[in-house]
């Protein structure tokens, strides 16, 4: 039997203020309702390089390898880990949050050796642990990640970069809550790969993955010994396409590109500083009001980041019924916990679009009412 057909799509506008996706501009949308044209149509290979040269932009980096993955954040993190690492490679990652046992994951999906460096969760790794473990291993990279997702802590990356450097390894760094939202220096702090997703700080749709790749991680991939283990991801053919060869590889998602596109030139036209000033100021209106409501947060102030809050979930207010409500009578979404602190913990995202005094008045008002009730 056959369905009967469905009605158009009319979903209900939400205010996106969990960890991800955030708010779209409508004139990114409106980007994305470009006409299609071919992938490798002269103009839309124009509008490719446009992309890679506002991404080094953002990224802060010269590196030539850097362009949008086809495929979302994590498909990032994979595609700088299996380009990077071979059967019997060591790896050292360093794990405060699910996203580094992600990462940790798929090193052994590699046939590498993991070498598993674990902090407790809400706080950063320490450059004291990561200097321990390098003296009694020589690891090819060093990877870990710039803003945890999980648990809303920022990690200092410059003296992890060096210690990886100094031991002989890569430095390999997950920037997909970071990127557009805090700053991000890739050449000052020797980041040797990096990926990032364009749902979160960039405000594009999900979908794509920004990577950048500096000379020594180019170097280890092309004098590889095996085939990289995945075809779609393996750089030595997929950075042919956004080199000046465009050999085919893939039907590139072009309306994705067109969104990215003007989700870049959004971002560069605020300033980066102006854009990381605006996280971080209200970051503190929200803070600040958050606390006046008892709230408390689960991260240091030192380490505490800007766009994704952390906090604990308030006695009496229940995890899946508070957020339930926040959605269908506010229009509101947050994030709960994952691992360890999920039913603890809400995560609140202040990301790009979503990082507005608007939003954070909307959420401590709908908070007020909550608590009050």
């Amino acid at each position: 039997m056959l369905m009967p057909l469905p009605r158009p799509l009319n979903l209900p506008q939400r205010m996106l203020m969990g960890p991800g996706p955030s708010d779209v501009d409508p004139r990114v949308l409106q980007a994305m309702a470009t006409p299609m044209i071919g992938h490798l149509d002269p103009a839309f290979l124009a509008v490719a390089d446009e992309v890679k040269v506002m991404l080094q932009q953002v990224f802060r980096t010269r590196n030539e390898l850097t362009f949008p993955v086809s495929a979302p954040g994590s498909a990032g993190m994979e595609t700088c880990l299996v380009n990077l690492l071979e059967p019997g490679d060591e790896a050292l990652v360093c794990v405060h949050g699910v996203f580094g046992n992600r990462m940790a994951d798929i090193v052994q999906r590699c046939g590498a050796r993991l070498i598993r460096l674990d902090s407790p969760w809400g706080g950063p790794t320490g450059r004291d642990k990561v200097r321990e473990a390098l003296r009694t291993s020589r690891p090819k990279l060093v990877a870990i990640v710039h803003a945890e997702t999980s648990t809303g802590v920022w990690q200092p990356l410059e003296e992890i970069g060096e210690l990886a450097h100094e031991a002989g390894a890569l430095f390999v760094v997950d920037a997909v809550t970071s990127l557009g939202g805090v700053d991000v220096r890739v050449d000052d702090w020797g980041i040797d790969a990096i990926y990032s997703g364009t749902q979160k700080c960039l405000s594009a749709p999900p979908g794509l993955s920004p990577i950048s790749f500096s000379p020594r991680a180019v170097e280890v991939l092309t004098r590889r010994k095996a085939k990289v283990q995945s075809w779609f991801l393996d750089l030595n053919m997929v950075r042919n396409y956004w080199g000046q060869e465009r050999f085919y590889h893939h039907t590139a998602p072009i309306s994705s590109i067109f969104a990215l596109h003007e989700a870049l030139r959004l971002v560069l036209a605020e300033g980066l500083e102006n854009r990381f000033e605006r996280h971080r100021r209200n970051h503190e209106r929200l803070r600040t009001g958050l606390e006046g409501l008892g709230f408390r947060f689960i991260v240091a102030p030192a380490y505490r980041l800007p766009q994704l809050n952390a906090v604990q979930i308030p006695p009496g207010l229940d995890d899946k019924t508070t957020r339930r409500r926040l959605l269908e009578e506010y229009n509101i979404e947050i994030g709960g916990g994952l691992g360890e602190f999920a039913g603890k913990v809400w995560r609140i995202g202040l990301m790009g679009c979503s990082c507005t005094e608007r939003h954070v008045d909307a959420l401590l008002g709908a908070f007020r009412e909550l608590l009050g009730r």
